[in-house]
């Protein structure tokens, strides 16, 4: 500890370098993570807020939900036998407010459930985003498909699909909308796959996986992440590596005099130890902070957990970067590297 202390202070010019690029690359990592959750929730809340369970499709709609269409008598045999079961429909439409102006919005019906909000016919609960549209409990919203007119009963916070505001509205609406009573989709909580004739399942990360846009979103977002981290660990190796190189010379005489080759990794360790810790500090408390103050209409979300995750995941990747570039210290003979010290 003392001996890396020491070198560190002596060296403190490309200590520092370092360990603003470990700041840089970590910091740039937990913000893209936490924009990645935040896109996860904006895009799929209504999905990600459900148990786990298990959700069936019809089989030849091949992976695609908004193809499948479950047979009334299908699903009343499933529900029957699952008590915890709701079948659920998902459209993308539109409202306009009392302005005419035309809301995005993803249509959601169930059977009756705790899972999902049911309304009565001609109501409808909405997410709380579009409050900031200024929509209010009582305004009188109309969709061109639909013969009534619908009134807002509430609002629910935090269900989104397809980084639309979710419209609970009942049965029969949808049917009147969409001209079609069968659903789409069936879920049951708190289960492991059934064989069902004519339905597939898929556990909740499946599902997820299913719906176009929140595959390629998080794939991208977290190839760049992963991709960060490979970086640091980069960093490192080649950091260390210089270093180990220009103090060849060095290590043959602390050889000589009966250091061991355990004591200089333990130095080289301590080293990347103290310097990863202190970015790690410094990126966590500005990204934490950047969480509090993000836009509120940011899709952000960087919670303890995740950044303990990455941090942890920072530290072993600099572990390995600094062992490997530490391996030739175990090749050095001391009268070799001190002649070519000299040299």
């Amino acid at each position: 500890m003392n001996l890396a202390w020491k070198e560190m202070k002596k060296n403190k010019v490309r200590f520092l370098i370092l360990g603003s690029i470990i700041f840089l690359v970590s910091f740039l990592t937990f913000i893209i993570s936490g924009l990645a959750n935040g896109l996860s929730q904006d895009n799929a809340a209504l999905i990600k807020d459900l148990p786990k369970g298990q959700f069936y499709m019809a089989e030849d709609a091949d992976g695609t939900f908004n193809l499948s269409r479950i047979d009334s008598d299908l699903q009343q045999k499933v529900i029957s036998k699952e008590k915890e079961a709701v079948a659920f429909s998902i459209q993308m439409g539109f409202l306009n407010d009392q302005d005419d102006k035309q809301q995005s919005v993803a249509f959601v019906t169930s059977t009756e459930s705790t899972l999902f909000s049911n309304v009565h016919q001609d109501e409808l609960l909405l997410d709380s985003s579009l409050q900031d549209k200024g929509i209010q409990v009582g305004d009188i919203l109309t969709n061109n498909q639909y013969s009534g007119k619908f009134i807002v009963k509430g609002f629910v916070e935090q269900k989104k699909y397809s980084h639309a505001p979710v419209a609970y509205i009942s049965e029969e609406a949808y049917q009147e909308m969409y001209r079609v009573a069968d659903k789409q989709l069936i879920f049951v909580p708190n289960s492991e796959p059934n064989d069902i004739k004519g339905l597939q399942a898929y556990s909740n990360k499946e599902f997820l996986n299913t719906i176009p846009s929140y595959n390629a979103e998080q794939l991208s977002l977290n190839m760049i992440i992963w991709f960060l981290v490979v970086i640091s660990g980069m960093l490192f190796a080649i950091f260390f590596y210089m270093m180990n190189v220009q103090k060849i010379g060095l290590y043959g005489i602390l050889k000589a005099i009966g250091l061991k080759t355990s004591k200089l990794f333990k130095m080289i360790w301590t080293q990347m130890a103290i310097i990863t810790i202190f970015s790690l500090v410094v990126s966590v408390s500005l990204s934490q902070l950047f969480n509090i103050v993000a836009p509120k209409g940011m899709p952000f979300t960087l919670t303890i957990g995740t950044t303990t995750q990455l941090s942890v995941v920072f530290l072993l990747i600099g572990f390995i970067g600094a062992t490997l570039s530490g391996m030739q210290i175990k090749k050095i003979e001391p009268l070799q590297a001190i002649q070519q010290g000299e040299a």
